[in-house]
């Protein structure tokens, strides 16, 4: 090219921010900017439709290199992480058999549950202890048991230096999960033991904080990560004032985080969590920088799988094992899809692991480190979280610590205040769970594929030991739409929705297709139609079909004479719907309709009632 060629962007002069949101102003034609375009997250900040360079100028986030302090563009300057499998099998015998076959296909990182420190040897029998990273979970009262015989396989396979692994030591489980009482003076001697115990294997973490329980129970994102960072700074003052050096105690902290369908807002999730916790370690006075890494292994959300159009679960755990992917986090685990209502067989355990294989081999994820570093959007979005996680952490410390505060059920009540938040917005669709709460496969059952009998797992079975104790809620945000769909399969006969169109073509065509989707949540049978002359006809054809609902579909201005009639006409021997929410609402009810059925309609509730009628009859 010459060096005389026409440089083409000096043809377009530069655009400034304030010329930009004028043009989006004119073209919204009077509406409020605010309202329309910027949306309130329930992390505590807005976020703007549009960012520039500009807004990031100010950032020290891109002034730094990947495996440089603090580390938010990555601990190390690789992104290959490790492809996890949590190992189910009914004994340590067939798990170390689905543990080797497994290997051979790809995977190199291994999770088993284990409480009887006799299955440790047996579970990694024939297992490359140099190669392999192992994870070890249990209830925290067989950890430092469990920690022994671990460490004695480690060294009896020579395996000290290259082990790389985790037993996973979480006092706050019983107390989060089950209600029970924390002793902190227990907690941090036990602690001490653990170091103690795999202090001659320098690659095994053994101070778990695991809050992927937060985010598995419905907490927003900045409360998974103010948490997670207290919880981390706990283990750091216990064990410091315990005497034993921040550099040992860092070192062994590992960080199971969970990762929710929200995309960007995960991945800066990740970026902020390396940034604050590497500032915090950096207040210890550590006597190598590299101690003030952040070592994560993140799990994809179990709080937004569903049962019913199960496979939908696998879009969410895509989005979000590529969330954690492009974070630059050290392993993933890929949770199958159909865990809500089974054990994971072998198919769904394939999937999840190709999941990770098609992010690494086909879209080579794992050859790019922190592709997100100097995105206006990410990087703003990763300081605004790391703002609002940063006043979380600093409530915890004011009130004592996060374990004191787990102890004490805030944390707990937090959480479920959340979960309790998320439920209604997913009652009032202001969260989607495709398949569940929208456009549900209307003809799906799933009550002959529900396994019972799950336990947890941790050997924990006593949920009440503490009086007074509080515990996370841990109910999935599809579970009520659920027990609603269930409880209709279970009738002795399935309701029918019969869609009474008629009048203005594309009203009627939407409203109808609208309450398609409504009713459809609560597994009725629907029936639709091309459209009716009159409404006596409409009302013949219902009874014709036995229905049981009869919605009427039309535009906001027929209502008024339309409804009446039809009311008039079926005259209790069904139950009537009017779709939409007409300006004559009020007249309509004083002439005895009570039934409408819109997008401000909490869904649940609604559908709630029409079960109490219908399959109570």
């Amino acid at each position: 090219m010459s060096d005389n060629s026409e440089k083409l962007f000096d043809m377009f002069p530069p655009v400034s921010t304030e010329e930009w949101k004028a043009k989006v102003v004119a073209d919204l034609k009077g509406a409020d900017f605010d309202r329309k375009l910027v949306w309130k997250t329930n992390e505590g900040f807005n976020v703007q439709p549009m960012y520039r360079a500009e807004d990031i100028a100010s950032f020290k986030t891109t002034d730094t290199l990947p495996g440089e302090y603090p580390y938010v563009r990555g601990i190390s300057k690789h992104n290959d992480w490790l492809t996890r499998q949590e190992i189910i099998a009914p004994s340590a015998g067939e798990s170390n058999a689905v543990a080797l076959e497994v290997l051979n296909k790809g995977v190199t990182s291994l999770g088993f549950k284990v409480n009887d420190a006799a299955d440790v040897a047996a579970l990694l029998e024939g297992i490359d202890l140099e190669k392999v990273e192992i994870n070890l979970s249990c209830c925290p009262r067989h950890a430092v048991e469990i920690a022994e015989a671990l460490v004695a396989c480690v060294k009896a396979k020579g395996a000290e230096k290259h082990f790389h692994g985790s037993v996973d030591y979480n006092p706050c489980r019983p107390a989060m999960r089950h209600g029970k009482a924390l002793d902190l003076e227990s907690v941090a001697n036990t602690a001490v033991t653990l170091l103690e115990t795999v202090k001659d294997v320098p690659g095994l973490k053994v101070l778990s904080v695991d809050s992927d329980m937060l985010s598995n129970s419905g907490a927003y994102i900045y409360q998974e990560l103010g948490y997670a960072l207290a919880w981390g700074a706990d283990w750091l003052t216990l064990l410091t004032e315990k005497g034993i050096a921040v550099d040992e105690v860092a070192h062994r902290i590992k960080f199971n985080m969970g990762v929710s369908s929200n995309f960007f807002m995960e991945l800066a999730k990740f970026r902020a969590a390396r940034m604050l916790w590497a500032q915090i370690v950096k207040q210890y006075n550590p006597a190598h920088e590299d101690n003030c890494k952040m070592h994560v292994h993140a799990s994809t959300s179990r709080f937004n799988q569903t049962i019913y159009d199960s496979h939908v679960n696998l879009l969410r755990s895509q989005t979000e094992t590529m969330s954690a992917a492009l974070a630059g986090v050290e392993s993933i685990t890929t949770t199958p899809f159909d865990v809500p209502y089974k054990t994971p067989d072998a198919f769904s355990e394939r999937i999840a692991r190709n999941q990770q294989y098609l992010l690494k081999e086909e879209s080579h994820l794992d050859k790019v480190i922190d592709p997100a570093g100097g995105s206006y959007y990410v990087e703003t979005l990763t300081v605004a979280l790391a703002t609002e996680a940063w006043k979380l952490f600093l409530e915890c410390e004011q009130e004592g610590g996060f374990m004191k505060l787990v102890a004490e059920g805030k944390v707990q009540d937090a959480v479920n205040a959340s979960c309790e938040k998320r439920h209604a917005d997913v009652a009032r669709r202001k969260e989607i769970l495709l398949g569940t709460n929208q456009y549900p496969n209307i003809n799906e059952t799933a009550a002959s594929k529900i396994e019972t009998g799950h336990a947890c797992g941790c050997g924990c079975k006593d949920k009440e030991e503490a009086a007074g104790g509080k515990a996370l809620c841990g109910k999935r945000a599809a579970s009520d739409f659920e027990e609603l769909r269930l409880a209709t399969e279970a009738a002795a006969k399935r309701p029918k929705v019969f869609m009474l169109t008629i009048g203005n073509l594309a009203m009627r065509l939407a409203r109808a297709q609208f309450s398609t989707n409504f009713f459809g949540c609560a597994g009725y049978e629907i029936i639709d139609n091309l459209g009716f002359d009159t409404v006596e006809d409409g009302v013949k054809a219902a009874f014709e079909k036995e229905a049981d609902v009869i919605v009427l579909c039309s535009s906001d201005d027929e209502y008024a004479t339309l409804a009446p009639e039809a009311f008039k006409l079926i005259n209790g021997r069904a139950e009537f719907v009017v779709a939409g929410n007409p300006a004559c609402t009020e007249e309509l009810k004083a002439a005895g309709i009570n039934d409408f059925v819109h997008v401000r309609c909490n869904v649940l509730e609604t559908l709630r009632d029409f079960n109490n009628r219908l399959l109570n009859k």
